[in-house]
């Protein structure tokens, strides 16, 4: 164990490096959402508009992550994570800069490009660094600045919007980036392996389903007319069958199909897919509750998103033993459904919902969200042959981002249609959609629970070749 211990101390430079990108994902991914309303006023757009600056970069991390492997190979890991930083960090830039809604979503894009390879790249090299026995603790030190990320998040947006200036949100990533990329210099190993070709037919056609469906949604939330709806979506699907059917033939595919053969692999991408896709829009909305429909502030708004953060840290030393005494299925039905009822409670909130009662529920959330996701990311992993959990990893993660960006967009398209067309509505009005699509939300995540009682049978975890998405 002393061995074990000093040989992960030899590599702390390597650690942070790698700590620090994931603490920059998981930041970006949550730091905008208490912001959205001020944002939207000094953009002079609608709050429900901002929802494409944050399903673009969700969005654009499910598309390039797939691609992080191929390009550590060719590049080498030292060479695509000093430029992943840099990218970052220009994104950021962009983003600090923005003059425009659209200029926003572009910069997003941006970010996303450089964000999606932070963290594969890094979980590569911590697998090649590390022997198996080292791999838990090296994994483990890593994953707890990804978990203060979605705390500090709400509450460092909310501040920065409140005091500073919204656009400080995006720029305090630059002074990170720079200790980043000395870090890079000092700590990365330049680590290469099997040049293979790369699938270009295969990411065009991925990238082409997910945006064209995602701009169905969109389009969808802004009332457009049906027709370019339909034909949107149809163009999306279209592409969707297209590129199932390139990656069954291919010889080296972008996403591997063929571990879809995996029950417990299948499953867990379904059932995570159609779970996220009923919880990934609750921040958004909340947040539109608390600021448009209560006239909260954004530190305040910030603040009432931490419960659920502290729950989520507070409730992994149990999620194991759960996990081992219950088995993945009892425990993902029960507990899916009980994060959808909860899901479900938020419409009992109103104008006059006092704050400790939204606390309290909040944190209760969280406490049933933090056994969800770490249970949904880790049945992928029980079945799947070592040699695969490098694609396994790519593809769980792909689809992570996907589901959420799919799941804001779901929950900006219910609160659209429960406004009507009077997005510019009265506050009342902003309580009435929240209420209305919290519900709706919440049964779309009951019936993911029933995706996870076709698992064949319970057993305690193996443990899988860790991953820092594991946690989150």
């Amino acid at each position: 164990m002393s061995g074990s211990n000093d040989a992960v101390r030899g590599q702390r430079p390597l650690l942070w490096l790698v700590a620090a990108a994931f603490f920059m994902q998981t930041l970006d991914s949550t730091i905008v959402n208490t912001a959205v309303p001020s944002i939207a006023s000094d953009l002079g757009v609608s709050p429900l508009s901002l929802k494409t600056a944050l399903t673009s970069y969700v969005l654009t991390l499910a598309i390039c992550i797939p691609a992080s492997p191929w390009l550590a190979d060719r590049f080498g890991t030292r060479c695509v994570f000093a430029w992943s930083i840099v990218v970052f960090s220009a994104g950021s830039l962009a983003c600090g800069m923005a003059q425009s809604l659209g200029q926003l979503i572009a910069a997003r894009v941006l970010q996303g490009i450089g964000g999606a390879l932070l963290m594969p790249v890094g979980r590569y090299v911590l697998v090649r660094s590390f022997s198996r026995s080292d791999l838990v603790t090296a994994m483990s030190f890593v994953a707890i600045p990804g978990l203060l990320g979605p705390a500090l998040g709400p509450l460092l947006g909310g501040s920065l919007s409140e005091y500073a200036h919204w656009r400080w949100i995006f720029l305090v990533n630059l002074p990170v980036g720079a200790i980043g990329l000395w870090l890079n210099r000092r700590a990365m190993p330049d680590l290469r392996g099997a040049r293979r070709p790369f699938d270009i037919a295969g990411f065009v056609l991925f990238a082409l389903a997910s945006g064209l469906l995602l701009v169905a949604a969109e389009l969808t939330a802004e009332q457009r007319p049906v027709v370019w709806i339909v034909s949107t979506a149809a163009a999306g699907m279209g592409m969707l069958a297209l590129y199932v059917a390139h990656g069954r033939r291919t010889l080296h595919p972008m996403v591997d199909l063929r571990l879809l053969e995996i029950r417990s692999f299948r499953i867990a991408l379904l059932g995570s897919l159609v779970a996220r896709l009923g919880i990934a829009g609750l921040p958004f909305v909340f947040v539109l509750f608390l600021q448009v429909g209560r006239g909260w502030s954004p530190l305040a708004a910030g603040l009432m998103l931490v419960p659920q953060a502290l729950a989520m840290i507070a409730m992994k030393p149990m999620v194991r033993w759960m996990l081992d005494r219950f088995g993945y299925r009892h425990t993902l039905f029960v507990n899916t459904a009980a994060v959808g009822f909860l899901l479900a409670g938020f419409s009992l909130f109103d104008a006059h919902t006092p704050a400790y009662a939204m606390a309290i529920l909040m944190f209760v959330y969280g406490l049933a969200m933090s056994l969800q996701f770490t249970a949904m990311n880790t049945l992928a992993f029980v079945d799947l042959p070592d040699r695969a959990a490098g694609m396994g990893s790519s593809m769980t993660s792909a689809v992570q981002y996907l589901s959420i960006s799919f799941g804001i967009a779901l929950a900006s398209v219910l609160m659209s249609a429960l406004l009507g067309r009077a997005l510019e509505a009265e506050p009342s009005r902003y309580i009435d959609a929240f209420q209305g699509a919290v519900i709706m939300l919440g049964a779309i995540t009951v019936i993911a629970g029933f995706v996870f009682a076709r698992l064949e049978r319970d057993r305690p975890p193996r443990s899988p070749v860790a991953s820092p998405e594991t946690v989150v």
